[in-house]
């Protein structure tokens, strides 16, 4: 018997064009997404592979009441200076490329939202927005339990992306935020985290939004040539 689930809407997107089509998208309508749908999505992101079939991954659904108590908790916890990391997301001191390729999508952003570089209000507000889902109906939280590796890790990453190609099986968009983690302990108190499992990221899902303006941010990505070595002999 083949337990494989079956998408059973937008099911024809070709698989080549669901991951070249994919962005982060900072806009979304606030038409509501069924539970059943995120209940598919998140059944056919669960054939990601993981070492020896281990699946390490937790996700936590939050929509309605849920979310604007979470929106309410970290952004009272962001505008108090009061972080609580689960994890040490990025290195202290960015080097190239990465240091470059972070502030070509920051100032391109900040370009299509009117945002000066020195407008650190308008920066803030922008920000904030990871707290609200960018409008999204529905956020979901990854966590994993924290004696877990890193191959554990990866595998995490995997279930993201498969996360994120599911839902555009259904017409659906995403916005994988790493914005979350500083606030582990924010979300964890409203959500009911227990002390074992460490807040990975947060995600938005639902209807995207193309007339607003930060959906029409497009990011590069490096050639072929640039991250890749072909060993034949």
């Amino acid at each position: 018997m083949n337990d494989i689930p079956v998408l059973t809407a937008h099911s024809g997107m070709p698989v080549l064009d669901a991951i070249a089509g994919r962005k982060s998208v900072r806009g979304f309508k606030p038409d509501p997404v069924p539970r059943e749908t995120v209940r598919a999505i998140l059944e056919a992101a669960a054939r990601a592979p993981s070492g020896t079939n281990t699946q390490p991954w937790k996700v936590h659904v939050v929509e309605g009441a849920a979310k604007e108590r979470v929106t309410q908790a970290v952004i009272a916890a962001s505008d108090a200076g009061e972080t609580s990391p689960s994890y040490r997301y990025a290195p202290d001191k960015w080097s190239e490329p990465y240091l470059s390729r972070r502030r070509k999508l920051g100032f391109g952003l900040y370009d299509l939202l009117g945002i000066a570089k020195d407008d650190m209000a308008g920066r803030k507000r922008q920000h904030h927005e990871n707290y609200r889902f960018f409008g999204a109906p529905v956020g979901l939280f990854f966590t994993i339990d924290e004696h877990l590796e890193k191959g554990s890790w990866i595998d995490i990453g995997i279930l993201l992306s498969h996360v994120m190609l599911a839902a555009r099986g259904f017409g659906l968009e995403t916005c994988p935020q790493a914005a979350w983690a500083p606030y582990a302990g924010a979300v964890a108190g409203v959500i009911g985290l227990p002390e074992s499992e460490v807040l990975v990221c947060g995600m938005s899902l639902g209807h995207p939004d193309w007339d607003a303006p930060a959906n029409a941010l497009v990011s590069g990505r490096a050639p072929v040539e640039e991250f890749a070595t072909f060993i034949a002999e």
